[in-house]
């Protein structure tokens, strides 16, 4: 069945010849068998099903290229405002791992992660989780494309003293944990939905050993896999990889032999020329450059500690592929790419350093090639059906100069009226169709209220968590 689009109002259409997405105006949008057939101007052939396009904005759908759906969500309320000034103000190590997800808050977190993504326009994402029963069924029942990158490491950290990070190593050097990664990742390869892929995603070049490191990549060469690990994603890594190896973590990756068009660097904030770093040469962004390897952007978990990037301009103009991740609560696609925006303007003290077509450049065509696709992230004939349709008529998107402006620094996610992926209606009328977004949010209520149950027993203080995260006002009268 083909379906049209007719007379779009606006249309970002991929330009292939000039590498850019363009504007396109008054125009249709076919696509047939999960695949775009006509994009801009007038579509003549036969047609089963159309949509009056008058009064929207139809973009391609978004790429998140990081996210960690069954931990975040339950922080919600939380840890905006936690964190660790004897840890560089990170709460990696310290508060945030307190709150936990249970088993049973697990799967609703995960559904409600995956309808925040929806219904900020995302077609494609990628989650960094810990696998559990049902993960990949989940997945698929979203109705998106997605990548399980289960997380996994050769150890684990904690701390006694809130101070200092001690390592709890595997006696099996995390072995089963990849094994296991594996075993997910194929799952995923045969899912019968047939939008499923996987990729393995050890933690932190801190919390694993060469050899493990090593496997993987080897995995990934074998299997043509893409690889992503966390890297220079806090003070307390930099240092730590200093004093093991001399070096930074991302030089260390690259002479591991671990740098390479496959890999994906989550994060890789505080490079050698970070203003937080101290070091004696400049060579991080030149080395991922070099390698072809790309930077998953998440400036939200960073800004919360008060850092940013150092820069997305910086980076891009190196070279390196962008692309843009949720990371953390909300799940917010469009929110996520309001900030790349504006804090790489801060970043640079230059209001031209970073653009909105940038950053909507990087949230589609940069996470399409960190995945290997030149698919998604794109309307143009022969590349998938996987497009966002923005109601201009809301409230929030007049009046409408420039729809990409308006939806993201003002509109975002209220706007958003439909989401396809292969041609397949995922988000209708602002309804996420495939998952039960209300009873999850339910399920993750009770969760929330459990895990601030346990949260003394787990501190090293035994503080509990109106100690930890006090709330924002006083609470009095009670």
């Amino acid at each position: 069945m083909t379906t049209v689009i007719r007379d779009a109002s606006w249309i970002a259409a991929w330009d292939a010849p000039a590498g850019r997405h363009v504007y396109r105006r008054h125009g249709d949008v076919a696509f047939k068998d999960g695949r775009l057939s006509h994009v801009g101007g007038r579509y003549e052939g036969p047609a089963q099903e159309e949509i009056d396009g008058r009064g929207l904005f139809v973009m391609p759908g978004l790429v998140d290229i990081h996210s960690h759906a069954t931990s975040q969500p339950l922080y919600k309320g939380i840890c905006e405002e936690v964190g660790n000034p004897e840890l560089w103000w990170s709460g990696l190590y310290d508060n945030k791992l307190v709150f936990e997800t249970d088993a049973e808050g697990t799967a609703p977190s995960a559904e409600v992660a995956y309808a925040e993504m929806l219904l900020s326009g995302v077609t494609s994402f990628v989650d960094l989780s810990a696998p559990f029963d049902g993960w990949l069924d989940l997945m698929a029942r979203s109705g998106a494309r997605a990548w399980a990158a289960p997380m996994f490491g050769s150890a684990t950290w904690h701390t006694d003293d809130g101070r200092n990070v001690i390592y709890d190593w595997a006696s099996d050097d995390g072995q089963a944990a990849l094994d296991e990664a594996v075993a997910v990742i194929e799952a995923a390869e045969r899912h019968e939905s047939g939008r499923l892929a996987g990729m393995p995603a050890p933690s932190t070049p801190d919390l694993c050993s060469p050899r493990l490191l090593g496997a993987v990549m080897g995995l990934c060469q074998q299997n043509r896999w893409r690889f992503h690990i966390h890297a220079s994603e806090s003070i307390h890594e930099v240092q730590e990889i200093r004093r093991r190896h001399g070096t930074t973590p991302i030089r260390y990756l690259a002479d591991q032999g671990l740098l390479t068009p496959r890999t994906i660097l989550a994060h890789a904030i505080y490079a050698d020329t970070h203003s937080w770093v101290t070091w004696s040469r400049s060579e991080d962004i030149a080395t991922i450059a070099q390698a072809g390897a790309s930077v998953a952007h998440c400036p939200t978990p960073f800004a919360r500690y008060g850092a940013v990037l150092e820069s997305f301009g910086r980076y891009r103009e190196a070279g390196i592929n962008l692309a843009i991740g949720t990371d953390t609560t909300p799940h917010n696609m469009l929110d996520e790419m309001r900030w790349a925006c504006v804090l790489g303007k801060v970043a640079d003290g230059n209001l031209d350093a970073v653009l909105t077509a940038d950053v909507f450049h990087a949230a589609t065509i940069g996470g399409a090639r960190a995945l290997g696709r030149d698919d998604i992230g794109r309307l143009a004939p022969g590349a998938r059906a996987d497009l966002v349709l923005v109601d201009l008529e809301h409230p929030s998107m007049r009046p409408c100069r420039d729809p990409l402006r308006v939806l993201l620094f003002h509109a975002a996610e209220r706007a958003v009226r439909d989401v396809y992926v292969d041609g397949r209606l995922v988000v209708a009328r602002g309804r996420v169709l495939g998952l039960d977004h209300e009873r999850a949010l339910s399920a993750l209520d009770a969760a929330q209220v459990r895990s601030q149950q346990g949260v003394a027993g787990r501190h090293w203080s035994g503080r509990g968590a109106e100690q930890i995260a006090p709330y924002a006002l006083p609470v009095v009268g009670e």
